[in-house]
């Protein structure tokens, strides 16, 4: 029988679907799986996601994972956490001057391995 060999390059990458899979299987939660499979796909298939969207679907307090990157067009009014693969420069700058967060998805699984009240934007 053969195995199913990742054909992911980047080690942060292979490192981090592994990690969400194994969180899936011992928190039996399946956001992280989802995630996963996504970012097991071609990275031109990965979300990208301009700040006016997330301003749109968000409210304060709100988190959200971006299983891609966020990118900095249009203005954020809401004090978000937000999680993604990468940031652009001005993305991160314009959600840190409206008194959000901005982390890596690997920080926001430690800091919430059961995976409630995040949303899941693309």
């Amino acid at each position: 029988m053969n195995k199913l060999v990742s054909r992911k390059t980047n080690p942060r990458l292979s490192g981090l679907i592994s990690l969400l899979k194994s969180t899936s299987r011992e928190n039996e939660v399946n956001i992280w799986r989802d995630i996963a499979d996504r970012l097991e796909g071609p990275a031109r298939n990965y979300a990208e996601v301009n700040l006016s969207k997330i301003n749109r679907y968000v409210a304060n307090g709100d988190t959200i994972i971006v299983p891609g990157k966020v990118l900095g067009s249009g203005m954020i009014e809401a004090s978000v956490r937000v999680a993604a693969l990468n940031f652009s420069a001005s993305a991160s700058e314009k959600i840190r001057e409206a008194n959000g967060e901005c982390m890596s998805i690997e920080e926001l699984i430690t800091a919430n391995p059961s995976g409630s009240r995040v949303r899941v934007l693309r």
